[in-house]
C-alpha cells in the first residue's frame, strides 16, 4: 500500500473498532492486529490511538454538519423538514458506524463533548430559520433559541434511540418527528406519512 493508502486503512479500521469499543476499549494493539500492521506504523501515521481517534471523529463531525447545513438551506416549508427528518435517518442507517462514534462518549444534553458541541452548532443554525418563522407568524423572535434547542434535541435522542431499534421503519419515524414538531402535539396528523412532494425530492437526490 501506499502511505496514503495505509492511512485510509488504518482510518477504516479505527472507525469499526471505535464504533463497536469505544476509545478506552480499543487497544494500539488490536488496531494495529486488525489492520496487520505493526505497532509502529500506527503511531507513524497518527502518533497513537488518540491521533486516530481524533481525526476519525473530525471526519464524521465534517460529514454530519455538512449535511445538516445543505438540509436546513432553502425555503421553510413542511417539505423540506420531512426530507431533512429522513435524510438524517438515512444517514443513520447508512453510516451508523460514524454515528456511534458521534454519540458514543458525550449525551446531547451533557452541554460538553463532540457530539454535544455538534448539536449546539447546528442549533445555532436553526435559530436563524426559526427566528424568520417565528417573527413571520407573530412570534417572539427572540424565542428562536429556546425553540432550536427543542427541535435539535428531539431529533438528536430521536436518532440516537433509532440507531439500535430501527422501527419503525425510516420514513415511518421520520413523519412522526416532523409531525409533533410541525403540528404540534394539539394538531396531530392520526396517521401521518410523508408527503408526494417530499418523496420526489428524495428520489431526486439519489
Amino acid at each position: 500500500m501506499t502511505g496514503k493508502e495505509r492511512r485510509e486503512q488504518l482510518l477504516d479500521v479505527g472507525r469499526r473498532l471505535f464504533a463497536e469499543r469505544g476509545l478506552d476499549g480499543t487497544s494500539i494493539e488490536e488496531i494495529a492486529a486488525t489492520a496487520d500492521v505493526s505497532k509502529p506504523v500506527v503511531y507513524e501515521h497518527f502518533g497513537g490511538k488518540e491521533g486516530l481517534y481524533a481525526v476519525v471523529v473530525d471526519r464524521e463531525v465534517e460529514r454530519f454538519l455538512a449535511m445538516a447545513t445543505r438540509l436546513l438551506s432553502g425555503e421553510d416549508t413542511m417539505e423540506k423538514f420531512e426530507v431533512a427528518a429522513v435524510e438524517l435517518l438515512r444517514y443513520i442507517q447508512d453510516n451508523s458506524d460514524g454515528f456511534r462514534i458521534l454519540v458514543r462518549d458525550s449525551n446531547p444534553s451533557s452541554g460538553s463533548g463532540t457530539f454535544a458541541s455538534l448539536i449546539s452548532d447546528i442549533a445555532s443554525q436553526v435559530e436563524y430559520i426559526l427566528g424568520d418563522v417565528l417573527a413571520n407568524r407573530g412570534y417572539d423572535p427572540k424565542l428562536a433559541p429556546v425553540y432550536a434547542q427543542m427541535l435539535v434535541g428531539m431529533v438528536a435522542f430521536t436518532g440516537q434511540w433509532w440507531l439500535d431499534a430501527r422501527k419503525p421503519d425510516l420514513e415511518e419515524v421520520a413523519a412522526h418527528l416532523v409531525n409533533l414538531a410541525w403540528n404540534g402535539l394539539s394538531k396531530l396528523d392520526p396517521k401521518p406519512e410523508i408527503s408526494a412532494a417530499a418523496k420526489r425530492r428524495l428520489r431526486a437526490g439519489q
